[in-house]
């Protein structure tokens, strides 16, 4: 898919394909984007990224550090000790996803208002 032009249908193939699907995926998911936010003042442990997020099993913070290490958005470290300390942080291209991230965020929270009116108006029509 270009990046200025859609070609009209876009095929399921095609949208799927997108990069921009891709990402836009990966950032609407529940905890990637809180995770990355988290990680954008500093590094992490496992253990404090558990603790810093209420509600997220340690199954599903594992699924998803992996996930934004695969991806590259995230650096896992091991440092040795006993136990061993693992520690993630945002990798460049991590950072510069945080950066577009948090534009989105501040514009949700600009037009919030013009959002939920925007609901009230169409759910009482």
């Amino acid at each position: 898919m270009s990046t200025t032009t859609l070609t009209v249908p876009v095929t399921v193939a095609e949208h799927q394909a997108c990069p921009a699907t891709v990402v836009l995926r990966r950032a609407g998911e529940k905890w990637p984007g809180l995770i990355l936010s988290l990680l954008r003042d500093r590094s992490y442990g496992y253990n404090e990224l558990d603790r810093a997020v209420e509600g997220l099993s340690r199954r599903v913070l594992t699924r998803t550090l992996r996930t934004l290490e695969r991806d590259g958005l995230v650096s896992r470290t091991v440092h040795e000790g006993r136990p061993p300390r693992v520690e993630y942080a945002l990798t460049g291209l991590g950072r510069s996803l945080q950066e577009q991230l948090r534009a989105l965020a501040l514009w949700a929270v600009e037009h919030d208002g013009e959002i939920r009116a925007a609901r009230a108006r169409f759910d009482g029509a």
